[in-house]
């Protein structure tokens, strides 16, 4: 079995979203002083590759422990977007991958690959492509289970209101953000992304996986 990881490696240097903090790492133990190595670590549950619950943006949204684990270990569908900073993907993108490969089936988990974080440390990294209301409303139509992205948010980087965000999480649509390596994948692939089982919390960083 060929395996791909899709996840941004979390260090202190990971882009992180404007206003949230950066990553933090503490040694905490050492072999010299206590026989095992151990760290602290302080970062966000939004940090590098993540899983939105939908009480990140919805006040009566599900949690992450509340999530059925089954929605993070799907069937997958690619559709690959030529992107540019501040991009919109739109209802037509969707619609025109619809006609070339066939209708996206009700349940489905979508990851849409811009090729974005090929180059996370871009200075216009927080400029990113992400999806329009029409295309996350449509999605919503469709009943998907996940809508993911190879960039650190759902929505455009100039998009200071998160309409997606607001579109698909308000619907129980969870969305995967971060996403990496996505130019060695086929169109349908088996997706693994679980997040920690938080109580109470509004996302998580999962360790997502193709295979």
């Amino acid at each position: 079995m060929k395996v791909h990881d899709l996840t941004l490696p979390v260090s202190e240097k990971i882009p992180t979203f404007p206003g949230s903090p950066a990553p933090h790492f503490i040694e905490w133990n050492s072999l010299e002083q206590e026989d095992y190595n151990l760290e602290l670590i302080f970062l966000s549950t939004h940090t590098g590759t993540h899983i939105d619950a939908p009480y990140h943006f919805v006040k009566s949204g599900k949690k992450i422990h509340e999530l059925d684990p089954s929605r993070f270990l799907q069937n997958a569908i690619l559709i690959r977007i030529k992107s540019k900073p501040n991009y919109s993907i739109t209802k037509s993108d969707i619609v025109s991958f619809e006609k070339k490969h066939g209708k996206i089936p009700s349940g489905a988990t979508i990851i849409f690959a811009t090729g974005w974080n090929d180059n996370p440390s871009r200075k216009d990294f927080f400029s990113n492509p992400g999806i329009s209301e029409s295309a996350a409303k449509y999605l919503v139509s469709k009943r998907v289970n996940l809508v993911g992205i190879d960039s650190p948010s759902i929505d455009t980087g100039n998009n200071t209101k998160f309409v997606a965000h607001h579109v698909l999480l308000k619907n129980d649509v969870l969305v995967l953000e971060n996403l990496c390596n996505l130019a060695k994948l086929n169109r349908n692939f088996n997706l693994v992304a679980l997040p920690l089982n938080l109580k109470n919390a509004t996302g998580s960083p999962v360790r997502a996986i193709a295979f």
